[in-house]
């Protein structure tokens, strides 16, 4: 039996559920969320069809049509149009939301005219049948000319007959709409040039859309465009619009209502509540509350869990090991450093499985309308609060989802200002500190004031990328006009597996990138802290062996003149206005190669030479001022140390990725300084009003 491999390619309208399907293909565990724009790059899978055919699944980004007017459509359109790109599919699977038809339709529409072999996949039937909404499913493919197949991607039905549907597919039937009857000379002209007789794909690179890269074509094109005053915009609009009279006839002919179910359904008494002026922005910010109490709350017990566990783990170590370098190292350095990461999964895990519900269900659309209106103040519009909340989780993700909008402008805006959003790795920075600063019990009437607090520190990096974006507003210029158009979808109760696998997927990169790096940096740091120039600890233990409580000054004093003392110190005068030592300048570089790598080196530095086992908070609460005496993290200290990393750029990461989404070391230098510069005066006014 012939094996054989071909290529599929899922597209459709932003949350349609394709990256589901593509789950539910692959096996692959994907980031799915209900709003549009969470695809931002296409996503490779491999899936088995048959005994004998084999095919790689291409889950693509959102779009609307074939004109593409932001990066990710931009994909989408070269992908599937282009026969010179490497991913030009075989099949291509137009995956519909039933509930919104006629708009899937629109992209539909205008493949099939393409005459590419495609298939429609009809998904959420059970939530349009809800509405009230009959689909004739049989006469809807004959009206179209090929196959219509019905899914339902998340609980994994219907998806045999999309395989069976694949392996047979062909050519459509007929086309939905003649483009040659509102253009018909230009048409023939351009095919003449293009050398081909597709008159849609003529029709879209007279529009600009090219559908090949032969420059000689192009130049030939944009000669006729020239020569008949061809005005690609208006016949667009022209096109959009003979398409959707056409459209609404198929429908008119597949579509019934039960007249029995259609009612006031419940996502609009719902969006009454959620997209109310007032009541809106109310909800939002309760949820918002709500998310940071837990996070506080139901974290706890198991961080206490880990937090033991972890200790007893370091002692039977230490315990059982032979005495030496290799038992100082191991115990602390390698296992100082994870310890002080390993405790906050619980509250990362919340975290993200708070963003995957909320995503999951559709609110996170409604919090993109209501927004709008604000955002466009500063130079944004409702598309820069998903990158916005998403740079809540990471940067990283967050300012490739940009890639939606469609002015570059604005585009540039939002990936400029994600960083100043909160994200997941500066969780554990203000947990540490706040837990020191603020006792557990503490409340404030019925609500948890670390809660409060933490919460407080978000919407502050909120407000301070809203008000950079303002000034940049007019500091960017563009003749662009930006546009927000968005589907609201209904009302989901989330999948539990999509929000178990992505609270996995999230915790593992948190978990094992961030890992790899704190086990480098703690051997490093355990080397340098541990070892000093010549002469230098033979020096301490002979003046101070005779000190009261020597066991506990001769390790710190070997710890300021090792060699991560020397660096501390060097830096020092830079930091020192700011409320920090040397201690905590080096953990000021290190947490460049990610913030999170901040509690891991602290631990470190407070482990060597100790003999304690116990939590980082503990530690950091005894350490003493070494020129007072008094208590080092002082509520001056704490803010100052907050502030910083709420507004420093201390991720190589996200500076790459600013780097590959601009095309140049200009804005990423930019950012850096910016930040840097805020942090730093942010962290000196505080220091000094509370000091």
């Amino acid at each position: 039996m012939t094996k054989k491999n071909i290529k599929v390619a899922l597209a459709g309208n932003p949350n349609s559920g394709k990256s589901t399907l593509f789950n539910a293909l692959t096996g692959l565990n994907q980031s799915v969320g209900n709003y549009p724009g969470i695809t931002v790059d296409k996503k490779l899978g491999n899936c088995t069809l048959d005994r004998s055919t084999k095919a790689q699944i291409i889950d693509l980004p959102g779009a609307y049509s074939l004109y593409s007017k932001s990066l990710d459509e931009k994909v989408t359109q070269q992908i599937l149009c282009n026969k010179e790109n490497k991913d030009y599919p075989d099949v291509i699977v137009i995956v519909a939301d039933s509930s919104n038809l006629r708009k899937s339709l629109l992209f539909l529409s205008q493949i099939i005219d393409l005459k590419r072999e495609v298939i429609l996949a009809l998904n959420m039937l059970d939530v349009s049948r809800n509405m009230g909404i009959v689909i004739d499913i049989l006469q809807l493919a004959d009206q179209l000319g090929i196959n219509v197949v019905e899914i339902n991607a998340r609980k994994r039905t219907g998806i045999k007959e999309l395989k069976d549907a694949i392996l047979s597919v062909s050519f459509p039937k007929k086309e939905i709409l003649d483009i040659k009857e509102i253009f018909p000379d230009i048409i023939d002209r351009a095919n003449i040039i293009r050398e081909n007789n597709n008159n849609y794909a003529s029709f879209l690179s007279l529009c600009r859309h090219y559908i090949d890269n032969n420059s000689a074509s192009k130049i030939k094109l944009e000669v006729l465009i020239k020569d008949e005053q061809f005005i690609p915009s208006r016949s667009q609009a022209k096109e959009t619009v003979r398409r959707y009279k056409r459209i609404d006839k198929i429908l008119h002919q597949c579509i019934g209502e039960n007249k029995a179910l259609i009612k006031r359904n419940f996502t609009k008494k719902i969006d009454d509540l959620l997209l109310h002026p007032i009541l809106g922005y109310t909800c939002f910010l309760l949820v918002l509350f709500l998310i940071f109490q837990a996070i506080f709350s139901w974290s706890q017990l198991p961080m206490e869990w880990i937090d033991s566990g972890f200790s007893s783990f370091s002692s039977w170590v230490a315990n059982t090991m032979n005495p030496g370098v290799l038992n100082d190292l191991v115990v602390n350095g390698i296992l100082a450093g994870l310890g002080g990461i390993i405790i906050f999964i619980p509250q990362i895990a919340f975290l993200f499985a708070f963003i995957a519900f909320l995503e999951d269900t559709g609110y996170m659309a409604r919090v993109s309308f209501i927004m709008d209106k604000i955002l466009r103040g500063v130079g944004l519009n409702g598309r820069s609060i998903i990158p916005l909340l998403s740079g809540a989780a990471c940067a990283v993700p967050a300012i490739m989802s940009a890639r939606t909008i469609s002015s570059s402008k604005e585009r540039l805006i939002t990936i400029f200002v994600v960083p100043l959003m909160s994200c997941s790795a500066r969780l554990p920075v203000y947990t540490l500190i706040i837990s020191m600063m603020i006792p557990e019990t503490a409340s404030w009437g019925p609500f948890n004031t670390q809660g409060l607090v933490m919460m407080g520190f978000y919407l502050l990096g909120f407000i301070a990328a809203l008000t950079t974006a303002f000034v940049m507003k007019f500091i960017v210029k563009s003749r662009e006009r930006g546009f927000y158009v968005m589907e609201m979808p209904s009302y989901k109760i989330p999948d539990y597996k999509t929000v178990l696998y992505t609270i996995i997927e999230k915790v593992k990169v948190f978990l094992f990138d961030a890992g790899k790096v704190i086990i480098a940096i703690s051997i490093i740091l355990w080397f340098l802290s541990s070892y000093a120039p010549s002469g230098k600890f033979e020096q301490i233990e002979q003046d101070y062996a005779t000190v009261e409580n020597s066991e506990i000054i001769i390790p710190s004093k070997k710890l300021e003149v090792s060699y991560a003392g020397i660096i501390g110190k060097t830096i020092e005068p830079v930091i020192k206005p700011l409320g920090f030592d040397w201690r905590i300048g080096i953990s000021l570089i290190t947490s460049f190669a990610a913030r999170e790598v901040f509690v891991g080196t602290m631990s470190t530095i407070y482990s060597v030479g100790g003999t304690d086992n116990y939590y980082i908070k503990n530690k950091l609460k005894s350490a003493k001022n070494l020129d007072t005496g008094k208590p080092f993290f002082t509520t001056a200290v704490g803010v100052s140390l907050m502030l910083f990393y709420a507004f420093a750029m201390q991720c190589m990461t996200t500076i790459a990725v600013v780097f590959r989404e601009t095309k140049g070391w200009k804005w990423p230098l930019i950012q850096l300084f910016y930040m840097t510069g805020l942090a730093y005066i942010s962290s000196f006014i505080a220091y000094n009003l509370l000091s």
